[in-house]
């Protein structure tokens, strides 16, 4: 007899029946990062402008974004909008994850812009490249690669804050876990199962990034 009060056998058996809860929560993940990549650079961008108006902006787009929990903005997004327009779980949660993670991603590009030496910028500007080009040809590309493995931290941070969405009912993980253990009663068990579901997810998106990583370190020294 086990010391413990659960049925862990039932764990091998369910544990495929979360395929699918998975597949939204990459889902909801990669979109909401992709998105969140595109509003991290313009507003890393913005807050380095020297329209002090637009970099105020961006400044205040951040603190409010950091400064406030992703379940309240999530709850906005999703109740706050159906006044205005419906939106469904899906849509809300990636719009949510989106702005969410665009506020820490631009925090990361402008740490990996003021990081490369002002006076490549400066060169190019003196060979007759306009300041955008300078900053599309030059500084941006050497930015990006080192913010690689902070992007990789980030893009683990979102899928395990995808977890929320099941609180505006998207079909992922935790709400599968959740309706599974109200049907068996064997909650925990069912925990365990979509706690090994993020534990594999999370080693798969580390190794990945860290293998994007390790070949941008090599094509740098080549």
């Amino acid at each position: 007899m086990s010391i413990f009060p659960w049925d862990l056998s039932i764990v091998p058996q369910k544990f495929f029946l979360f395929w699918e809860a998975a597949s939204y929560t990459l889902e909801i993940t990669f979109f909401g990062v992709l998105f969140g990549l595109l509003i991290g650079l313009l507003v890393a961008l913005g807050r380095l402008s020297k329209n002090k108006a637009l970099s105020s902006v961006c400044r205040s787009y951040i603190f409010l974004i950091r400064g406030t929990p992703l379940l309240v903005q999530l709850f906005i997004i999703y109740y706050g909008l159906t006044s205005l327009v419906t939106i469904a779980p899906i849509p809300s949660a990636i719009i949510a994850l989106a702005i969410h993670n665009g506020a820490y991603i631009g925090e990361i590009f402008r740490g990996a812009i003021q990081s490369i030496h002002y006076g490549q910028l400066e060169a190019a500007k003196s060979i007759g490249m306009t300041h955008m080009k300078a900053m599309e040809r030059i500084v941006l590309p050497q930015a990006f690669k080192r913010a690689v493995p902070s992007l990789g931290n980030q893009l683990i941070i979102a899928l395990k804050d995808s977890s929320l969405a099941s609180t505006i009912a998207v079909p992922e993980l935790m709400l599968k876990g959740r309706q599974m253990g109200s049907s068996t009663f064997m909650y925990m068990e069912m925990f365990i199962i979509v706690g090994i579901w993020y534990l594999l997810m999370t080693s798969v998106l580390s190794f990945v990034m860290h293998k994007i990583e390790m070949k941008l370190k090599v094509s740098d020294r080549g």
